[in-house]
């Protein structure tokens, strides 16, 4: 798959991206890092994605880890080409309060039909201690850009 690697060009692409998702913007979430088949994200803690017991929503987590993965994805796919997850599996391997949630997402092998990755969820507390959240491994299929 040919892409224009450069990486200011590859932020812009993710930038505009993200900026178009509502959810996304809404709850927050920050692009911290985009690299050829690496992105990271972030999303703060508040009240929008804490469950009953004032912990990250599991969903929350599933969002920010789909996104990671999607977008690393994004930067392997041709222009002209966005990018849909077909599926994922996540496993919750610890649950937190505060702090923020990052996301790195990693494409394992892009494909002209499928693209394979991975994410990786980690905690961060307001004191900087990281901890592992989540893992996940994603399909992701590259659909012409209709925007």
């Amino acid at each position: 798959m040919q892409t224009d690697s450069r990486p200011d060009a590859l932020w812009a692409r993710v930038s505009e991206s993200l900026q178009r998702q509502g959810m996304m913007r809404h709850l927050g979430v920050r692009l911290l890092r985009v690299e050829p088949g690496l992105v990271e994200v972030a999303l703060p803690y508040s009240d929008k994605v804490a469950q009953q017991q004032d912990g990250f929503h599991g969903g929350a987590m599933g969002a920010l880890a789909d996104i990671a993965g999607g977008y690393a994805a994004l930067t392997v796919a041709p222009e002209g080409m966005e990018v849909t997850t077909a599926e994922y599996k996540i496993n919750f391997l610890a649950g937190f309060k505060a702090g923020e949630l990052r996301a790195v997402g990693r494409v394992i092998k892009g494909g002209k039909r499928l693209i394979v990755t991975s994410a990786e969820v980690l905690h961060v507390a307001v004191d900087g201690k990281q901890s592992a959240c989540a893992v996940m491994q994603q399909t992701i299929v590259p659909v012409p850009q209709n925007y």
